[in-house]
């Protein structure tokens, strides 16, 4: 997916998907939380026309890589992230281990 860009709008507090250009239309968003050196994925979005088209896996790519770089712990509370972890477990060291309770 070479036409993807992916880019982070913290004030929207989310990862957007675009195909296209920087002024083309939202593909997809991963939407988050940041706070205490975390971040908090809370819930993925595909437009249907672009499922299976790897959008899903474009934004979970770069805003886990940022998080690295950002020396973040994640919350993987959206399940298409906690999902994509699972199956890329070179990212398994970059999830906060829940609180004890």
């Amino acid at each position: 997916m070479s036409d993807v860009i992916v880019r982070d709008h913290p004030e929207r507090s989310r990862w957007e998907a675009r195909l296209g250009g920087p002024d083309a239309r939202v593909a997809g968003y991963a939407a988050y939380r940041r706070e205490d050196g975390r971040i908090t994925f809370t819930h993925t979005v595909v437009e249907p026309e672009h499922e299976g088209a790897g959008i899903g896996s474009a934004l979970a790519r770069a805003a886990l890589d940022d998080a690295r770089t950002a020396g973040l712990r994640v919350v993987p509370q959206c399940p298409f992230i906690a999902a994509w972890i699972r199956r890329h477990p070179d990212y398994a060291d970059l999830v906060d281990a829940p609180s004890p309770a």
